[in-house]
């Protein structure tokens, strides 16, 4: 893996929001610029050609992963210095990394959830920031080279593709159906392409209760990069 944290003097973080483009996106694109960030991010750290490594997103500047007790599988904020992601401490290290990444989506997508998502019908935008959340982290933990790669050289078994990969057979399986490897029928169903008249400004912000200030989870409203 490729330690540099700056390529052609942008961070990783910058590059990757880069990508973004500067005009409103409806949510096929929002999903398609949600897959070119994790190639882009596995580009940048040289983890093209295996398993991703945690370390993609632990040992990049001002992240700080905590593992703590949580009501959710996680959530990440700004402290005033650094992002913080959150991490369940109670849950499988697979699904732990299926989170990291998913979280370091959000934390990309600080400052352009306006325009990545809109909402449309019976999905707001907060909806629609999981998805493409989870989509990320689908795209990065599981690139569709290399697990077409691993299917045509007979790993089929979602155990055992989980295990290649590290991460749950259930992220394998709705990955496999993204894919177009298993089923149609188990795929998410193609998000409307209809925009709303209008959307209400949205903040993507994980409130925190008190007792977590105790284990350093304190978030600073404003200022972040």
């Amino acid at each position: 893996m490729n330690n540099s944290n700056h390529h052609g003097g942008r961070s990783v973080l910058a590059s990757l929001r880069a990508v973004i483009p500067v005009r409103p996106l409806d949510f096929p694109e929002a999903m398609q610029i949600a897959e070119l960030q994790a190639a882009r991010l596995l580009e940048l750290s040289d983890s093209t050609e295996g398993p991703v490594d945690s370390a993609v997103i632990t040992e990049l500047p001002r992240i700080r992963v905590r593992r703590v007790e949580l009501p959710t599988s996680g959530m990440s904020f700004w402290d005033g210095h650094n992002w913080v992601i959150a991490l369940n401490s109670s849950e499988p290290t697979t699904r732990q990394r299926f989170t990291l990444l998913h979280e370091y989506k959000h934390i990309i997508d600080h400052g352009a959830t306006d325009r990545l998502y809109t909402g449309v019908g019976r999905h707001s935008p907060a909806q629609q920031a999981e998805q493409a959340a989870d989509y990320f982290a689908g795209c990065a933990l599981m690139p569709k080279r290399l697990m077409k790669r691993a299917w045509g050289q007979g790993l089929q078994r979602p155990a055992a593709l989980a295990r290649h990969f590290g991460v749950s057979e259930r992220a394998i399986e709705v990955r496999l159906a993204q894919l177009g490897l298993v089923d149609p029928r188990l795929r998410c169903a193609p998000p409307s392409t209809v925009r709303p008249t209008h959307r209400p400004r949205q903040t993507y912000f994980r409130l925190l209760s008190p007792h977590w200030a105790s284990r350093g989870l304190t978030p600073v409203i404003g200022g972040a990069p």
